[in-house]
């Protein structure tokens, strides 16, 4: 499995390429700006990128879908809570100084339990709402991208429209904290960290 990791736009989102060494394919996480420096990354691992994933609707996780489908054809998969998110990011961009190109329509909307394929490698969406409505994580056997569910050592903001604090916990400790302690997790902002780590240490999570 192959992990490039980037951090994109202004807000310096992490941007995750993830390829099957294998067979060359590759899925694109949370492509939120930049499209041209993540496209020059999937080029320099000679993959081929077959699908554009979004964690969740905010505009610096999928800004540079367009720049993405444009230059790939691959299909844009987001959770149907949060799809309508992308067709007005533009002026959530405006609401932080920023200039945000709207993203195309999704071509399909995730669900919980989902699996999508990426050449050899299967990942399962896990729903975690809390940070927006439909916030999703993208699970392997042995990592997990949580988008701004979890963090390093704190958690994603649930101030922002559709965020609930209660649900984000609950997601957190029912779907995040059930997966083996070793899973590697990847957020969408910061270092990666463990499942076990964040269970121990993480001061925002309480004890469930």
């Amino acid at each position: 499995m192959i992990i490039d990791t980037l951090a994109v736009g202004p807000i310096m989102a992490n941007c995750y390429i993830l390829g099957c060494e294998e067979t060359r394919l590759a899925a694109v996480i949370d492509p939120g700006d930049e499209g041209d420096r993540i496209l020059a990354a999937v080029a320099r691992q000679g993959l081929k990128v077959v699908a554009i994933l979004n964690t969740h609707g905010h505009f610096d996780h999928v800004g540079a879908n367009a720049a993405l489908k444009a230059a790939t054809g691959a299909e844009i998969l987001i959770h149907a809570l949060d799809a309508p998110m992308l067709a007005d990011l533009a002026s959530a961009g405006r609401m932080f100084g920023l200039r945000v190109e709207n993203s195309p329509p999704p071509d399909r909307t995730l669900a919980d339990g989902d699996r999508i394929q990426v050449g050899n490698l299967t990942l399962e969406v896990i729903h975690t709402p809390g940070h927006t409505p439909g916030g999703v994580a993208f699970y392997t056997d042995s990592a997990v991208f949580v988008g701004d569910t979890l963090f390093a050592g704190s958690i994603g903001r649930t101030d922002l429209p559709g965020g609930d604090f209660d649900t984000l916990i609950h997601s957190i400790h029912s779907r995040l904290f059930t997966l083996d302690d070793a899973v590697k997790v990847y957020p969408g902002h910061m270092d990666p960290t463990t499942i076990g780590r964040e269970k121990r240490n993480n001061p925002f999570v309480g004890r469930g």
